[in-house]
């Protein structure tokens, strides 16, 4: 453990952060999942509702910094593809 007073705010706010981002990503994976259970059941509707809410979420995890602009715009772009290939 540190010794140093600022080490140890450093140590909290590090703790409190990435328990943060942890929360944000396992909210994004489980919107992916959601987008995939939809293309797997075959209903149009649901994915594209899904996919709706999933670009949403990984939109607003970009936002807070928790993912780079370039990887959600890879991952929108190929969920896009897989509903799009429903159609």
């Amino acid at each position: 453990m540190a010794n140093i007073k600022s080490a140890k705010k450093r140590i909290l706010v590090t703790q409190t952060k990435a328990e943060r981002n942890k929360a944000i990503k396992s909210g994004v994976k489980t919107a992916i999942k959601k987008v995939y259970a939809a293309i797997d059941a075959n209903d149009q509707a649901a994915a594209k509702e899904a996919l709706t809410n999933a670009t949403s979420v990984m939109d607003k995890a970009c936002s807070k910094g928790v993912y780079h602009k370039n990887t959600v715009s890879r991952k929108i772009s190929r969920l896009s593809v897989d509903v799009n290939k429903m159609a």
